[in-house]
């Protein structure tokens, strides 16, 4: 099957080896995004609410630039640093996402690349 790299300047660089996303036939794996802001490369200064509205315009970028939307992604996982955020993320998510949800998982982690307190990566299939 044959990869196609997904790229967008609307959307934080790759900071190590990978790709913002790859899609294979109609589905496109997203790689986890943090609160970088897309012109500086720089972690947005704020809390949670403001990191995760971050991550989820960084995820829509890159969605658009494979041609699709945040209401087509089926699958989403959700990093933080602390479970006390729980609820916050869940509003901030219900800001950007409408009935039917994609799945998801939460995780709690011990840390997240520099200094995140989020972390989200997503499955999204175009029609």
């Amino acid at each position: 099957m044959t990869r196609a790299i997904i790229a967008t300047d609307h959307a934080p660089a790759a900071i190590g080896p990978y790709s913002q996303a790859v899609r294979a036939g109609n589905t496109v794996f997203l790689s986890g995004q943090i609160p970088l802001d897309p012109a500086s490369g720089q972690l947005v200064e704020g809390d949670i609410a403001v990191q995760a509205r971050r991550v989820f315009d960084n995820l829509k970028a890159v969605c658009a630039a494979a041609g699709g939307s945040l209401g087509q992604l089926v699958r989403i996982g959700i990093y933080v640093t602390d479970l006390a955020h729980f609820g916050v993320v869940n509003e901030v998510m219900a800001e950007y996402f409408a009935q039917p949800y994609p799945a998801r998982s939460t995780i709690e982690v011990s840390a997240l690349p520099k200094g995140a307190q989020v972390e989200v990566d997503a499955i999204l299939v175009l029609d």
